[in-house]
């Protein structure tokens, strides 16, 4: 039985770390330990990065909301009780984005909302 050789896939093996790894400050990018470790931990932060965003997202656009709401005499919590009453889906992306573009959409959105919780 011949004898298997692993150079050529070693040598991949690493050609893909430290392309991974290009970039990353002094040993990180130069020896394979060193750059293995950190690529394994750098994948890792960006998978949680990637579940972290879209937390952020929901929070920032749930503050923006709520301000907008506050502004027309609501709480968050009675304008989307007072939208999902009236029938009225759209989502919070959009909702922060009228607060924030369209003062007179999101007035008009929070008086439905009020006559609704009435």
């Amino acid at each position: 039985m011949a004898r298997i050789k692993r150079a050529v896939n070693a040598v991949k093996k690493r050609r893909k770390v430290f392309k991974l790894s290009k970039g990353y400050f002094g040993a990180k990018s130069k020896q394979y330990r060193a750059a293995s470790e950190q690529v394994r931990r750098s994948l890792r932060y960006a998978y949680i990065g990637r579940k972290a965003k879209k937390r952020d997202f929901r929070r920032l656009w749930i503050a923006r909301i709520n301000a907008g709401a506050r502004a027309n005499g609501l709480s968050y919590s009675r304008l989307m009780d007072g939208l999902k009453k009236a029938q009225i889906d759209i989502n919070r992306k959009m909702l922060s984005e009228l607060a924030i573009c369209d003062a007179a959409a999101f007035t008009a959105l929070c008086e439905k909302a009020k006559d609704a919780l009435k």
